[in-house]
């Protein structure tokens, strides 16, 4: 993990920001990517102040995961080896009376990737296990799973297409005392849009509800912020291990940040669910999922920032082994 940061630190600093700006602290925008669970509408962390009536926002998200895991238990067996790319278009709106409205487009890649090599050296200069990744086949596509004898999911020539699109509606409750403190409530709808038998979509309709608090106030060496919200996700009966997907899930995050000058800040967040389905012995299917993200954000201008982080599983099996995380943001 520290390898990760310091290269991404690396390349912040060849980023070369023009100074003088005041930065957002604000959430990373991602969620668990573990190809069995971004198919469902489980919403990415947002800022829980909404924009200002006729204001614009876009971001343009970039992860990639590299999953490898594999399991087997009496009556079961998984394998998840891959990478997948998801590419994320997200439009928001802000309306009078402190309201906001969205949308998000995803765009997915399932592929075999080019990072096992890289992944498996990291793990054996730090003396980390390999999780069997090393004596798998390099660069190869495989999520697959088997229960009871039968093919429940499998997954081994490479695609790509849209996703499921989602729509978004926030409701400011508390405004920003001073620019400091915020809370909202905000609903997402997610459509079956996306091919569920190729994984780029669930087959069901999801609708969330979440509640987003934060806070950002000058403190030692810099502003410091804190941010977390709490949510359920409902699901309709989807395509994807339907005789063991589950219609309810809760989800969470938790987020620290701190910003040493105003055109720069560096952040730690943790994300996690309940699981997605049951009636399994397998983490990857049916243990609650956590991860951290560790990057930063840097103003690139007045309106325009840039989001880079490191995701990796803390409870492992759970969500990808490691997901990189970019994402450009500009206000209108």
């Amino acid at each position: 993990m520290l390898k990760k940061v310091q290269v991404l630190a690396i390349l912040a600093l060849t980023l070369s920001p023009v100074p003088g700006q005041a930065i957002d602290i604000e959430p990373f925008r991602t969620s668990n990517r573990s190809p069995l669970v971004q198919i469902y509408g489980l919403p990415a962390a947002e800022r829980s102040a909404l924009l200002t009536a006729g204001q614009w926002e876009g971001t343009l998200s970039f992860d990639l995961a590299s999953n490898y895991t594999r399991h087997t238990s009496s009556n079961e067996s998984i394998l998840l080896d891959g990478e997948t790319s998801r590419l994320n278009l997200a439009l928001r709106h802000g309306l009078p009376a402190g309201w906001e409205i969205g949308v998000d487009i995803p765009m997915l890649w399932h592929r075999g990737g080019f990072l096992d090599a890289f992944i498996e050296d990291w793990h054996s200069f730090f003396s980390l296990p390999q999780g069997g990744r090393d004596h798998a086949p390099r660069d190869h596509l495989a999520y697959h799973y088997e229960r009871s004898g039968r093919t429940a999911l499998n997954l081994t020539d490479a695609t790509e297409g849209l996703g499921d699109v989602s729509f978004a509606l926030g409701r400011q409750l508390v405004g920003q005392n001073n620019g400091r403190d915020s809370v909202a409530l905000r609903f997402t709808l997610k459509l079956p849009t996306g091919d569920s038998d190729r994984l780029l979509g669930s087959g069901s309709t999801d609708l969330a509800l979440s509640l987003s608090a934060g806070t950002q106030r000058p403190g030692p060496g810099g502003d410091w912020s804190l941010w977390g919200n709490f949510g359920l996700l409902a699901m309709s009966d989807g395509d994807v291990l339907k005789n063991q997907q589950r219609n309810l899930a809760a989800f969470g995050t938790g987020g620290l940040g701190w910003a040493p000058a105003d055109w720069i800040a560096f952040k730690i967040q943790v994300d996690g669910h309940t699981p997605f389905y049951d009636d399994s012995d397998l983490d990857e299917i049916s243990t609650p999922a956590a991860q951290l993200t560790l990057g930063g954000s840097l103003g690139l201008s007045p309106r325009t920032q840039l989001d880079l982080g490191v995701t990796e599983d803390i409870v492992v099996a759970t969500a990808p082994d490691v997901v990189f995380h970019l994402a450009l943001r500009h206000r209108f």
